[in-house]
């Protein structure tokens, strides 16, 4: 079973208008509410493509209670550890011209409560892998995703990264079988700039990377497309078909769980993976964060792969 931590769920409130004024009431249209979090949108990718999988998450009050139901109504169980307080909610607003993203800093965790997530992860039936997303909530302690990635290791499983802190270069030591970093992490935390037209730097930044403890990266860069590495070879895949970006948010996440859902079982189809991946986070941006599956066969006929090393 392939589980994914969220430590900071949040409800995404996806919304559009026709232009953003001040001191005037907006009109919007097409509100969307979705349980989210980027471990969730990877556990929903992972089910739609017909990998079982299950969600750990530190989750409070209303908010919280409307993620767990949902997730559960998209096939998803979820082992949630309750906190105190109100799980957040974000706001992304598309204005016709530009898009804006509103995130909260989400409710805030104690040490006892870390100590539950340990002890749940220390209990999981048919731990393989967990993969591990997105920011951390108030008050997370230092090493709590050491104590994390520590326990996973315990129990003989794997560890997918996609987190955007500092930290992320700290759990390289410890040799996650995948990391999932963005073009803006990679300059942000490691300090290399990598374009879809660089092959040589991305085969440099990528090897940067192997070389720190990553067994293999998928490096994303949005609608440019990705660069994937094992370590032995490396791919360049990018989705051509015109897509009307109406929100960005999920892509990342539902790219990476689309790409797991191949290759996690056969590290042979990488370019199945990519290929599934590319066209599920384009249809993904044309949903506004809803997670809509409906249109990546469409998609998965334009994705140019090459190979290069």
């Amino acid at each position: 079973m392939i589980y994914t931590l969220t430590a900071n769920p949040a409800i995404d409130y996806n919304v559009t208008c026709d232009g953003l004024a001040p001191d005037c009431v907006t009109r919007t249209r097409d509100a969307v509410y979705t349980p989210n979090g980027k471990g969730l949108n990877v556990s929903f990718a992972l089910q739609h493509f017909g990998e079982p999988s299950s969600i750990l998450g530190f989750f409070a009050g209303f908010s919280g209670r409307f993620i767990v139901d949902g997730a559960r109504e998209r096939g998803c169980e979820v082992f949630p550890v309750w906190v105190d307080g109100i799980t957040r909610v974000n706001v992304f607003l598309n204005s016709g011209e530009h898009e804006y993203n509103m995130v909260n800093a989400g409710a805030p965790i104690s040490r006892h409560d870390e100590d539950a997530m340990i002890e749940l992860i220390a209990s999981l039936p048919e731990l393989e892998c967990l993969s591990i997303s997105g920011s951390l909530p108030p008050g997370t302690s230092d090493g709590f995703l050491d104590r994390v990635v520590d326990k996973v290791r315990e129990r003989g499983g794997e560890v997918v990264l996609d987190i955007s802190s500092s930290h992320l270069r700290r759990l390289l030591a410890q040799r996650p079988l995948l990391i999932k970093p963005n073009d803006d992490e990679l300059r942000d935390i490691f300090g290399l700039e990598v374009s879809a037209n660089d092959d040589a730097g991305a085969l440099c930044a990528l090897e940067h990377l192997h070389e720190e403890g990553a067994q293999a990266v998928l490096l994303t860069m949005g609608g440019a497309g990705a660069y994937f590495s094992d370590g032995r070879h490396a791919w360049f895949a990018r989705c051509t078909y015109p897509v009307r970006v109406l929100s960005t948010v999920c892509a990342g996440d539902s790219t990476l769980g689309a790409f797991l859902s191949v290759w996690y079982r056969d590290r042979s189809r990488v370019e199945d993976g990519l290929r599934l991946a590319m066209a599920t986070g384009a249809n993904v941006v044309e949903c506004a964060g809803q997670g809509d599956f409906a249109r990546v066969e469409e998609y998965r006929g334009h994705v140019e792969i090459r190979q290069i090393r």
